[in-house]
């Protein structure tokens, strides 16, 4: 009897404030899920308020050229390069 073995995801949090263009830009070159992830936040008022982020859930490899990307992008928004 053969066991099939599942492959282990990850999930990339996507920090609040990234612009739609990137998630949208994300879900269509790469291939991940996005998904609702419940995490804490600790920023102005919302010390300790959970808060469900978006997260893209993938395979390890992927995970980091999502990161990677992800942050490529934001540094070329935010430099007005975009």
């Amino acid at each position: 009897m053969e066991e099939k073995k599942e492959a282990e995801l990850y999930d990339v949090i996507v920090p609040p404030g990234v612009p739609r263009k990137i998630i949208l830009d994300i879900s269509e070159k790469f291939d991940v899920e996005v998904v609702d992830r419940p995490r804490a936040v600790k920023f102005a008022n919302m010390d300790g308020d959970v808060r469900n982020l978006i997260a893209f859930r993938c395979d390890a490899k992927t995970a980091q050229e999502v990161h990677d990307y992800m942050l490529s992008e934001l540094r070329k928004f935010v430099d007005g390069d975009e």
